[in-house]
């Protein structure tokens, strides 16, 4: 796909989001997640790292709109270094919402709000380990410490599918003795917080920024909030467009999407394309 060419949404509700966005660019709110939507899915997430072009096509984009937000799981900081996005011209209108919304990082600042961390994850990070091994999937799984929330990889292990099934009962009933929640995702589960998801970061930030159009580009299924925050939005009166960064791992987004585009490279490509559209000036 050229960078001027912009894919067309398949679905009347879709169109009509981009119709807006692209009629009234200052009041559109462009809300991302990061791995597997900016970032590859790679088997070790601490090697996650933005598309190569991503920076630059976020750059062309942001000053055009109301605002970017990065919408993720993991750590807002982590997010900022892994994305890069500390102090580059043309992203001053981005935030970084991370632990699903419960941190804040503004490019304008280069700061992070975030509220004291859930006790709750210092005793799941301290059973973990032995219910692993008790489970028998101590090998080839991987824990990932994101400070507000604990994540179990399973792409590492003989069958990972298999291995995510035995796993998913007996972290549910851990993470409930702590007051926490399980968020799935491609193949991983992650242990966190309740209260807080994908979808009330982006519903509380598009009426912070009074956003008059709204597009969400996700790939998993804790991008699922922010689909159903979309629809809502489109109900009440705002038009909104649903992007999913295709995957073959999770089929959900796919059948929900406005528009299905090739991994991050089509994420890539489609904000290239809008920030091409609205250089120029044309509807």
């Amino acid at each position: 796909m050229s960078p001027e060419a912009l894919p067309t949404p398949v679905t009347k509700a879709g169109q009509e989001g981009l119709d807006a966005l692209l009629a009234r660019p200052s009041e559109a709110l462009i809300g991302l997640d990061f791995d597997g939507t900016l970032a590859p899915i790679v088997a070790d997430p601490e090697l996650a790292r933005a598309h190569p072009e991503a920076l630059a096509a976020l750059a062309a984009l942001a000053p055009k709109v109301a605002a970017v937000a990065v919408i993720t799981g993991r750590p807002a900081e982590v997010a900022v270094r892994n994305g890069g996005f500390a102090d580059v011209p043309g992203l001053e209108h981005l935030v970084v919402l991370g632990h699903y919304g419960a941190e804040r990082w503004d490019a304008r600042s280069g700061e992070i709000s975030a509220p004291a961390p859930h006790p709750g994850v210092a005793g799941v990070r301290g059973e973990l380990p032995e219910l692993l091994e008790r489970l028998g999937a101590s090998q080839g799984t991987w824990i990932e410490e994101k400070g507000r929330a604990v994540a179990v990889h399973t792409r590492r292990a003989a069958d990972p599918q298999a291995t995510l099934d035995l796993l998913r009962e007996p972290l549910t009933g851990l993470a409930g003795r702590h007051g926490l929640i399980v968020e799935p995702g491609r193949l991983v589960l992650e242990l966190r917080p309740p209260g807080m998801d994908k979808g009330v970061a982006l519903t509380e930030f598009a009426r912070e920024i009074g956003a008059g159009s709204v597009l969400y580009g996700g790939d998993d299924l804790g991008d699922l909030p922010a689909y159903s925050a979309v629809d809502r939005l489109r109900a009440d009166g705002t038009p909104g467009l649903l992007v999913c960064s295709g995957s073959d791992e999770v089929t959900e987004l796919r059948d929900r999407a406005d528009l299905v585009v090739d991994g991050p490279e089509g994420v890539v490509h489609l904000l290239g394309a809008l920030a091409d559209r609205l250089g120029r000036g044309a509807p």
